[in-house]
């Protein structure tokens, strides 16, 4: 018994992301691109893959355009380690970032079929982050969890820029 228990903790264990504390402060400055009129398009498709093979996608969820900061790079870095994708159930429950960060990203909703577009986008390096949940929200643990990808807006795109955010 105490065999399966100890391999159950180094499991558990083994997914946890080490958060540090924040080191870097939010700049208004350096966000500040996010809130020019820009003529990139960036479209994508937000989905996660059961172990069964079934596809779940973002349907309704918030999807977060976020100026690539030195804040934001700390932020992802702490929250994803060198991951795309954090389970739920390693969230942190602490979380309480600069109240001007949220004032410094863009949202949209995912469509049923888990496609999202943010339209206007000025140049400058971003992430792009949602959740892909599944399971009883009065649940004690629920399955999937958030993704993001990384994008470059140079301005001269001539199609849109397209991301798949599924955390593979």
């Amino acid at each position: 018994m105490r065999i399966g228990l100890g391999i159950v903790l180094a499991l558990a264990l083994s997914g946890c992301v080490e958060r540090k504390p924040a080191t870097v402060a939010f700049s208004v400055e350096e966000a500040a691109f996010i809130r020019k009129t820009g003529t990139t398009v960036i479209t994508g498709h937000a989905f996660r893959t059961k172990p069964s093979g079934v596809v779940v996608n973002a349907a309704g969820q918030l999807v977060r355009l976020v100026p690539a900061t030195a804040y934001a790079r700390e932020r992802f870095a702490n929250f994803y380690g060198t991951r795309k994708f954090v389970p739920h159930r390693d969230y942190p429950r602490d979380d309480n970032p600069d109240p001007a960060y949220g004032d410094y990203t863009r949202t949209t909703k995912a469509e049923a079929n888990g496609r999202f577009v943010f339209e206007k986008v000025a140049p400058g390096d971003y992430f792009v982050t949602t959740q892909v949940i599944w399971g009883d929200e009065d649940a004690l643990s629920r399955e999937g969890g958030s993704v993001y990808d990384s994008v470059t807006v140079t301005g001269k795109e001539t199609q849109p820029l397209h991301l798949i955010l599924s955390g593979y």
